[in-house]
């Protein structure tokens, strides 16, 4: 079996504004089992950045260790990459964003690399608001140890050799939501139609941008039983739906309550919109807490945009650095002098 991947592409691939095809923001021929839903994820951010126009060298993937980790590999093969040790990459990530803010950075993540030996640095990853997407492959094991809970695994579930979970799972998308992230999402790897333009939103957030993404384990957690197999999920999941329109010039249209009306896009499509009355306000925390945990009540999954915050400010701006990225300052600028230092100083006095 070959793992190289053809180098011919159609002549005729459809290309987005930057004159980019699909295919230059592919990676590797995927080693991972055939029907992982961490493959879904991976062509969901290839599709995401490709339908963005974000020039692939302008873009920084990291992640840590595990499956989820390896998929990297797998897209954006002419990006930066930088696949750190276990449960470390928040560090990574927070250094290199202060380092060069013009990059777009993706983070990808496992239950283990996250919930279990990387809590600690994912909680201030939170806590700094650091300009990144922030992607989890939650499958509830660990795939790449022979299938052991992680803590994320539900109470209750059943692991493939029958042990059943005694310990509550953790919920990391509401702890992101209890830790003040600016951005809160999640989703199933198997539904790429809500998934994608949510990736497409996280990129573009200004700020921490958190998605949780249920990605069934096909060999170790995908058996009667678990709660993140793909037919449990896909019978309880309970989908709120989404697209993402890039900002332009802005479209206005007004409309009275319960009446519908028909909006023509930047693109040349149309939209046809129904106003409607709804109890969700995505920039309410306190009101994304309690969609979640109605949800779980109920044995369901809440998916799609849990939370955002419109007003939020970056590690950058939170520090007041330099518009010019750090990785681009020269030497006068880094070290200006006695004089601008002894100003500095009086300054504090």
């Amino acid at each position: 079996m070959s793992y190289v991947k053809p180098k011919f592409r159609h002549p005729k691939l459809p290309t987005n504004s930057l004159g980019y095809s699909v295919a230059d923001y592919d990676g590797a021929i995927s080693t991972l089992c055939a029907g992982c839903g961490h493959d879904s994820i991976s062509a969901a951010i290839r599709n995401a950045c490709f339908k963005s126009a974000i020039p692939p060298h302008r873009i920084a993937k990291l992640s840590g260790i595990g499956c989820s980790s390896k998929m990297p590999t797998y897209f954006l093969g002419r990006s930066h990459g930088f696949n750190s040790v276990h449960g470390r990459m928040p560090s990574v990530a927070t250094g290199a964003s202060l380092a060069n803010r013009e990059l777009t950075y993706i983070g990808v993540s496992g239950d283990g690399d996250t919930a279990s030996i990387g809590m600690g640095q994912f909680v201030h990853l939170i806590r700094r608001n650091v300009n990144m997407t922030y992607i989890v492959a939650n499958n509830g094991c660990y795939g790449l140890t022979k299938g052991q809970d992680s803590a994320t695994a539900d109470l209750g579930s059943v692991a493939k050799g029958g042990a059943v979970n005694p310990f509550d799972g953790i919920d990391l998308a509401s702890l992101a939501l209890l830790q003040g992230a600016s951005f809160v999402a999640r989703s199933f790897s198997g539904d790429k139609e809500q998934l994608e333009p949510l990736i497409r939103a996280a990129m573009a957030h200004k700020g921490f941008a958190f998605i949780d993404v249920v990605s069934p384990c096909v060999t170790f957690n995908n058996h009667a039983g678990s709660t993140k197999s793909y037919a449990e999920t896909r019978a309880h999941v309970d989908a709120m739906q989404l697209d993402f329109i890039p900002m332009r010039e802005e479209i206005r249209t007004q409309y009275e309550a319960g009446t519908s009306q028909t909006v023509t896009l930047h693109d040349g499509s149309v939209i046809h919109l129904q106003k409607a009355s709804s109890d969700y306000a995505t920039d309410d925390r306190a009101a994304a807490m309690q969609a979640i945990q109605k949800a779980e009540a109920e044995d369901k999954i809440l998916t799609g945009l849990l939370h955002l915050d419109p007003n939020s400010q970056d590690l950058n701006q939170l520090l007041n650095l330099a518009n010019k990225p750090l990785n681009e300052l020269d030497k006068d600028e880094l070290c200006p002098g006695s004089r601008v230092l002894d100003s500095i100083n009086q300054g504090l006095r």
